[in-house]
């Protein structure tokens, strides 16, 4: 059975784009928000999730802190566009388990996923 990845971004492009890298080996499901990201965590079976940190609303940092309080335990690599220091130092503080400053590369996010879940 392939492994699942819940995707979140606001960018429909950077959801479509990240299905077609991914989806060869691994079950993408997506979603454009933290509140749809927190409902899918909760309701389906999450094997990792890759977190956009800037989204409206709900960030990426309050959508990670808010599936720890409610004890949502899967890898989360952050996809940041900001490459702010203080964003990526955050989201490694709250346990994130790593992180890809986009643009990325097709590779390196295949790269990132499957190191994650060989360390599982």
């Amino acid at each position: 059975m392939k492994k699942r990845i819940l995707v979140v971004d606001d960018d429909n492009m950077n959801l479509a784009r990240t299905r077609i890298i991914l989806g060869k080996e691994y079950d993408v499901v997506l979603a454009d928000s933290g509140i749809q990201a927190l409902a899918k965590v909760q309701n389906e079976k999450v094997d990792m999730v890759l977190l956009d940190i800037d989204m409206p609303g709900m960030n990426g940092i309050e959508t990670f802190e808010r599936m720890k309080k409610a004890a949502v335990a899967v890898p989360v690599i952050f996809l940041t566009a900001s490459g702010l220091e203080e964003d990526v130092q955050n989201a490694i503080k709250l346990g994130a388990v790593n992180y890809l400053k986009k643009p990325y590369r097709p590779e390196e996010l295949i790269k990132r996923v499957a190191q994650e879940f060989e360390q599982a």
